[in-house]
């Protein structure tokens, strides 16, 4: 049964708080949310599960371990692979849609307690 549209420019405007992703929905048995980066995100991997970020809007740099990084801006996707680790950063805020595991924690194995997945 068909559930209607997700608005994501609308669920956005709902908070200011950055690395904080909030559900927006659920496919299959992943979580898709949408984040606000600002600054640094710790380096990390996920050992069971690949990354995706895809940019709305802003600009967003993808730090890799031993590899170049990577920048990429709005309409454009990186899907890290599991086992990577990387860092996420933002100079200015950027508004991302993630797509992960539920129940998988956003830090992955960096030490730092994931944020609640809020859904709005």
């Amino acid at each position: 049964m068909p559930t209607g549209k997700i608005n994501l420019i609308e669920k956005l405007a709902l908070f200011d708080t950055h690395w904080d992703p909030k559900v927006v929905g659920r496919y299959n048995d992943n979580d898709v949310m949408v984040v606000k980066f600002q600054g640094e995100f710790p380096f990390h991997k996920h050992d069971d599960s690949d990354d995706f970020f895809l940019v709305i809007e802003g600009e967003v740099t993808m730090d890799y371990e031993g590899h170049d990084s990577v920048t990429f801006g709005p309409g454009e996707l990186v899907i890290v692979p599991k086992t990577v680790v990387h860092r996420p950063r933002a100079d200015q805020e950027a508004k991302v849609l993630l797509i992960e595991p539920t129940g998988e924690p956003n830090t992955g194995d960096s030490g730092v307690e994931a944020a609640l997945k809020d859904h709005i």
